[in-house]
């Protein structure tokens, strides 16, 4: 099964996130990290960052350029999630999850998030982030290696979304002008 993390990263702490991401996924087994596009990949993991609480333009315009895609229902079925950074602990990382889930939600796709048993979302010694929507980390003051190591300690996400996507290529719904067949 294929795995494709998409992010955008200005200053490189997605990047940062990315590559956790993709390692992540990796130890599934039979899973692959793609450079494929968006229609190939089982499973896709966002890394977005946030501006004002909400995704930033740039992922938007990504978004918004998916029309064709969300019009031919090519993406229904498939496993998405989503990480996130910001520059503050406070600086809106739920809601930049959230707001991206939905449209993951337009698009069919089946939502992951950290599961509750990640016990790294609990800390309360440290700034870190991280919630039941998803990953995320705070970039502000160097917390961004906080965040990073953060994912590598039993992070599950990617490892979730492998998993799934391998569940959900077995069960494919079939599509007609993005009305379901029976």
């Amino acid at each position: 099964m294929k795995i494709k993390v998409v992010f955008y990263s200005p200053y490189g702490h997605m990047y940062q996130m990315a590559e956790a991401a993709a390692e992540g996924a990796r130890e599934v087994a039979g899973a692959e990290v793609t450079h494929g596009d968006l229609i190939e990949a089982d499973g896709l993991i966002f890394g977005i960052p946030t501006r004002f609480g909400n995704m930033c333009g740039q992922a938007r315009s990504f978004f918004d350029s998916t029309g064709p895609l969300w019009a031919n229902g090519s993406l229904i079925g498939k496993v998405g999630s989503v990480m996130t950074s910001s520059a503050a602990q406070h600086g809106g990382q739920e809601t930049t999850i959230t707001s991206t889930h939905t449209t993951l939600l337009h698009h069919g796709l089946v939502i992951v998030g950290l599961s509750c048993s990640f016990q790294g979302q609990m800390r309360i010694d440290e700034i870190s982030g991280a919630s039941p929507y998803g990953a995320s980390t705070i970039t502000g003051g160097g917390a961004a290696a906080r965040g990073v190591r953060l994912l590598g300690d039993g992070w599950n996400e990617p490892a979730r979304s492998a998993d799934l996507a391998s569940c959900s290529t077995r069960v494919q719904p079939t599509v007609y002008n993005g009305i379901p067949k029976k």
